[in-house]
């Protein structure tokens, strides 16, 4: 056997082993070989949601112009209970690792119904004025009035079922930052799956399936997300992996959901300002009517498509560095983060050349309307300057959520998104007149100083200091 098929059958054996679930130990052996086995579920998982973001706004996309449009607001509404989300899930992550490296499963076990509680509580105080108010967030969005009386159903249907999306975030987050992200992978894989088979069935009435339209996507998504959740708690109670919930561990730890709060605070408070700051694009964008805004929904999620995967590699670095903190090894910490960070910028680089060399080809497979393709392929072109700078950011702000410090990230984000990104789309679209091609522009621009700025920060080191 030469040497080349020896190394074929040790790739292959990792990858099986990574999809299958591993038991190896993070804080010890080859950096190379962990960061592979948390990557690959962790791409796979956001792989198969970024199809799904995909899919879901294909078939939506059938509906006309105006039905991508309330989409998109309701989307960027949705930013910022993802952002309360990933707040939260940053906080689990960076306890339940830490507690897995100091070798306290029973202790990392107790976090995490912590963070389950605390989410739930969110979760329902948001979905009832969510709701109820749906409309009126439509019309604040700046949406026209049919979409406001005729597809409104959907941004209700979304927000009143938060709860599943909170849950899909928060015990997800517990299964990676525990080492076991071949669980979470095929979580989002059930959820998914789901999503795009219901997806055509109840927008378009097949088979036994009623015809929903719109209020069919957000119902099919729901049914997704919660059958998930579901098997998320099956997984917890009857599973034998890292993190096993016992009925003891069925109490309120008050102290505990203080710390997951502190903690959270910061990684909500830096999600609430890059979501409010994508409020503040699209509400910019709108201006110039539902064909851009349908255009900018359907070139974002395009991008959302290749970002999703080069996030779940970042989420590996959040991964082996609250762990190798844990067991008291910063600078294995710091060596996972620049590998990591290599590999993610290779991986970008090589997506961003096909969204600035032939952009219109990736819009053209969801809508045919000449105006809605053209301003699509434009953003695509223009944001995909950026990709390395996304790649290397998104890891590094992951890592400083990895080991805890969420203060850092959020300092970050307020400089990138309220002090240079708003301003400067407001400026290039409106004073300079540059229209929506002045918000992607300070998109790429506003990223790229989100890079350097994290890159200095991270080389100082403190974050190796946070306590958690």
């Amino acid at each position: 056997m030469n040497l080349k098929s020896i190394k074929i059958k040790s790739i292959w054996k990792n990858i099986k082993e990574a999809i299958a679930g591993t038991d190896q130990d993070f804080t010890k052996g080859s950096l190379p070989k962990a960061i592979f086995l948390l990557s690959v579920p962790m791409v796979l998982e956001m792989v198969m949601e970024s199809i799904f973001a995909v899919v879901d706004i294909f078939f939506v996309s059938k509906l006309g112009a105006d039905a991508v449009a309330t989409v998109g607001l309701t989307e960027s509404v949705m930013t910022l209970i993802y952002a309360v989300g990933f707040g939260l899930a940053m906080a689990t992550t960076a306890m339940v690792s830490r507690r897995i490296g100091e070798k306290k499963p029973k202790e990392a076990a107790t976090t995490a119904f912590q963070a389950i509680i605390t989410g739930i509580t969110i979760s329902v105080a948001i979905a009832i004025p969510g709701f109820i108010f749906a409309e009126d967030i439509l019309r604040l969005m700046g949406a026209t009035t049919h979409m406001i009386t005729e597809m409104s159903s959907y941004t209700k249907i979304i927000l009143g079922s938060n709860i599943v999306i909170m849950l899909l975030f928060i015990i997800n987050a517990v299964f990676r930052s525990a080492g076991d992200a071949a669980i979470s992978m095929r979580v989002l894989w059930v959820a998914n799956i789901l999503n795009i088979i219901l997806d055509p069935c109840l927008i378009f009435g097949y088979g036994p399936f009623p015809e929903l339209g719109i209020k069919g996507a957000a119902i099919a998504t729901t049914i997704g997300r919660g059958t998930a959740v579901i098997y998320q708690f099956y997984i917890l109670f009857r599973g034998k992996r890292r993190i096993k919930l016992a009925w003891s561990d069925i109490k309120v730890q008050f102290d505990i959901i203080y710390r997951l709060i502190k903690i959270s605070l910061g990684g909500i408070g830096q999600n609430i300002i890059a979501t409010s700051s994508w409020i503040g694009l699209m509400r910019i964008v709108s201006i110039y009517g539902s064909e851009v805004l349908a255009g900018y929904t359907i070139a974002i999620r395009i991008m959302i498509f290749t970002l999703l995967p080069s996030w779940g590699i970042s989420n590996a670095a959040a991964t082996l560095v609250g762990q190798n903190l844990g067991a008291k090894q910063p600078e294995r910490a710091s060596r996972s983060v620049w590998l990591t960070g290599r590999f993610n910028m290779v991986f970008m680089g090589i997506i961003s050349i096909f969204f600035i060399v032939t952009p219109d080809t990736f819009i053209k497979l969801f809508i045919a309307e000449t105006r809605v393709i053209e301003v699509g392929s434009v953003c695509l072109r223009i944001m995909g300057y950026g990709f390395i700078a996304y790649a290397m950011g998104m890891v590094l702000i992951n890592s400083f959520n990895g080991a805890g410090d969420t203060k850092t990230p959020t300092l970050i984000n307020f400089i990138s998104f309220w002090i240079v990104e708003i301003p400067l789309a407001y400026f290039l679209a409106i004073t300079l007149g540059m229209q929506e091609r002045g918000v992607f522009w300070s998109v790429v621009v506003a990223e790229t100083i989100l890079a350097l700025i994290a890159f200095y920060l991270f080389k100082k080191g403190k974050w190796k200091e946070k306590q958690v």
